[in-house]
């Protein structure tokens, strides 16, 4: 091969060479690239509100993610469209968490910002997405933009006060309970299903800031039996003519359907006509509401719509029931409730070995899953476990697993020990925090382990 043939196979090999680094450094632009943008007015009269707009191009990866912002005193922010995150307000942090983002490459998010009366003053508001590409934890910080508070013509000038010194200088206000906040279970007006004669019965509850024990009751005619649709990882039951759906840990989201079939027996023609209560724990105490019923339509409705019911809806709280009122408060309801809800999942579900919640992030190693109920102690003998079988109730499944570990690489380690000394060769490594299941990503995000595989 001649000398000039060999300088133009080099020069051609170079070429390629320089091409798909090129196509490599494009590639990694296009899909490591990630953008967060917020559109806020620059001015706001105190006591009005602004809508803030929050925009996400991130491609195409799902991830657990966070955008977090924080807001100043005299503030209160209001969802409007959250694109299926779980939204939160507590010390001054406004929060929305996906344990798994939308597939869009772009999501769009506002809340609206309700200012105090008696404000003046500029602030700036900025905030940080974070989220897990590659089993790592990323962050990307928004451009912060500076808003202007008129004060109010209406407001005595005496009782105004600077946006940033409104947290130490004027004094806390009763909170009043808003539509959003106070919580409600409403039913939509029973109605034929698909099936001809079967009702559907939706209901949607509004848990406020309830996040552990809560229990739907609801009490169904004579000639008809119930069966689940959509429990929302609630334990349900149907016995004595009475529905019940109870949960340990409420949903993560603010508000929710929960939804079941009711199937008349053999010549039942008469509309059912229903009556249940939604009950929750408050400062200790047990209260019940009534589920009120309303002409609405709560199948597949969107979010935003739901958040227009649960706004404009009104609901009475009525006194305390089911178990002991405030007066009579000794210090042992809240350790009642929890019995009584562990006696009434071990009676209606006839298991045992239910899995208890514990605080902070742990991870237990899964082991099997299934529908029907199995005696725990006979199934799982032959395996020779170390560890104690306990079983949950999670998206429609029974699952069981073992061991209780803080750090990630002991339940790893774990999880290998299973595949070889038993023949269980699909055990995997589940995480929670307090109590609930969330998912290993978001555990490592949170308690900053590190990955193994």
């Amino acid at each position: 091969m001649g000398l000039g043939n060999l300088i133009i196979i080099n020069m051609f090999r170079n070429l390629l060479l320089l091409g798909n680094m090129f196509v490599l450094f494009i590639l990694n632009a296009i899909f490591s690239d990630v953008s967060v943008n917020m559109n806020a007015p620059g001015q706001v009269e105190a006591g009005n509100e602004i809508l803030i707009e929050i925009s996400l191009d991130k491609s195409d990866f799902d991830s657990f993610a966070r955008f977090q912002q924080e807001i100043p005193g005299g503030l209160t922010p209001i969802p409007v469209k959250t694109a299926n995150a779980d939204f939160s307000f507590k010390d001054q942090k406004v929060k929305f968490i996906w344990l798994k983002l939308p597939s869009d490459e772009r999501i769009t998010i506002y809340y609206k910002l309700r200012v105090d009366q008696r404000l003046k003053g500029t602030f700036n508001l900025g905030g940080t997405f974070s989220y897990i590409a590659n089993n790592e934890r990323k962050s990307v910080e928004v451009d912060s933009k500076l808003v202007a508070i008129n004060p109010s013509p209406n407001v005595d000038p005496k009782l105004i006060v600077d946006v940033n010194d409104f947290k130490t200088l004027v004094t806390p206000v009763q909170k009043t309970v808003s539509g959003v906040d106070q919580v409600k279970c409403i039913r939509q007006v029973p109605y034929l299903a698909d099936e001809g004669n079967q009702y559907q019965v939706n209901l949607l509850v509004n848990k406020g800031n309830k996040e552990k024990f809560a229990k739907i009751q609801e009490t169904i005619p004579e000639g008809y039996s119930a069966v689940a649709l959509e429990s929302k990882d609630a334990i349900f039951t149907f016995k004595d003519q009475t529905v019940k759906l109870l949960w340990m840990n409420l949903p993560s989201d603010p508000y929710f359907v929960i939804s079941y079939r009711l199937v008349p027996n053999e010549g039942i023609k008469d509309a059912p006509i229903l009556d249940g209560t939604f009950s929750y724990i408050e400062e200790d105490n047990t209260l019940s509401i009534d589920i009120i019923e309303k002409d609405i339509n709560l199948q597949n409705v969107s979010d935003e719509n739901l958040l227009a019911i649960v706004s404009t809806s009104e609901q009475n709280i009525a006194a305390p029931v089911d178990y002991v009122q405030p007066q009579d408060y000794t210090g042992k309801v809240k350790i009642e409730i929890a019995e009584s809800a562990l006696k009434l999942i071990r009676e209606d579900t006839k298991l045992t070995h239910m899995l208890e919640p514990e605080s902070g992030i742990y991870y237990r190693v899964q082991i099997a899953a299934g529908h029907r109920p199995i005696n725990i102690n006979r199934y799982f003998k032959k395996y020779n476990l170390d560890k104690e079988v306990r079983t949950e109730f999670h998206e429609g499944w029974r699952k069981y697993s073992v061991g209780s570990f803080y750090v990630y690489k002991a339940a790893r380690d774990y999880r290998v020990h299973i595949w070889n000394t038993t023949t269980i060769d699909d055990a995997f490594v589940s995480a929670y925090n307090e109590g609930k299941r969330i998912t290993v990503q978001e555990a490592l995000m949170v308690s900053n382990h590190e990955w193994y595989r």
